[in-house]
């Protein structure tokens, strides 16, 4: 067994659970961690989209009760069937729009430019989209995810779809777009959480598939650590940004990303990125 692998999983697994959910850009952490690491090749991509399974179990424990019920009652309640449906119709977009444009996304738009840019111009859009609902509280309309309605699961099934930009974030896309559109910061960030289940896993299972040529018996032991420290780094960081949110703004964030889309240019320029990879 090799430790050193272990290891460089474990660490993977970290990064992977703490900025999943946060508007930051866990693709943009990943690649920085993998190279530094020397843990970038094609295996290693594959295992970086298998082990957000883990940060979705996370999700699933911290949100249990909501997903026991809604299961449970949806023979018979109109409003679980309307929340499910909702889920499903945020879903399709990016599914769609993945399958047609997955490939040709990869081949073009992961530049250092396009990856930088995508970090410090969605740093103003949090920055816009808070001062928005700051300056006019009454514009956040929906401010629990039972309220929101098709055409408004729609939307952020939309927003979503930017996140297949390189640097752009899957959780920064849905939660910003959705407190554009309309939803509270507490509203827009559980029907992240929401969204991120079948979207994560979809992602995790799709990419095992395509690539299982890449894989071996022998890589189970990398994954199961990958995805244990996932889980646990995701589970704590889920409960701390709940916590957060409550009250604070994403506006930290936002700063956070103008200085990581310096660091790309930068980490590309001296060479010690491989972004384009």
């Amino acid at each position: 067994m090799d430790i050193a692998l272990l290891v460089k999983a474990a660490i993977m697994g970290i990064v992977e659970g703490l900025t999943e959910f946060l508007p930051i850009s866990s693709t943009g952490h990943l690649i920085l961690a993998g190279a530094l690491l020397g843990f970038d090749d094609e295996k290693a991509k594959v295992f970086d989209i298998a082990i957000q399974t883990g940060a979705i179990f996370a999700v699933i424990l911290v949100y249990w009760q909501k997903l026991r019920d809604t299961i449970v009652a949806l023979p018979s309640s109109k409003q679980a069937q309307q929340f499910a449906l909702n889920v499903f119709i945020a879903f399709v977009p990016a599914v769609l729009l993945g399958l047609l444009f997955g490939k040709a996304i990869k081949e073009h738009l992961f530049t250092p430019v396009v990856v930088a840019s995508t970090f410090i111009i969605g740093a103003f859009i949090i920055l816009w989209a808070e001062r928005r609902q700051q300056k006019n509280p009454a514009v956040a309309r929906i401010h629990d995810v039972e309220s929101m309605t098709p055409m408004d699961a729609m939307k952020v099934g939309l927003a979503q779809c930017f996140a297949m930009i390189p640097g752009t974030s899957r959780s920064g896309a849905t939660i910003i777009g959705g407190m554009l559109l309309g939803l509270s910061r507490k509203a827009a960030t559980d029907f992240s959480f929401y969204l991120a289940i079948p979207t994560l896993i979809g992602a995790g299972a799709y990419s095992l598939y395509k690539d299982r040529a890449l894989l071996a018996w022998s890589d189970a032991p990398m994954f199961c650590v990958g995805l244990v420290f996932s889980f646990i780094s995701a589970w704590l960081c889920i409960r701390w940004l709940l916590s957060y949110i409550a009250t604070h703004s994403f506006v930290g964030f936002a700063y956070y990303r103008i200085a990581f889309g310096v660091l790309v240019l930068l980490t590309d320029w001296s060479g010690m990125v491989r972004w384009a990879a």
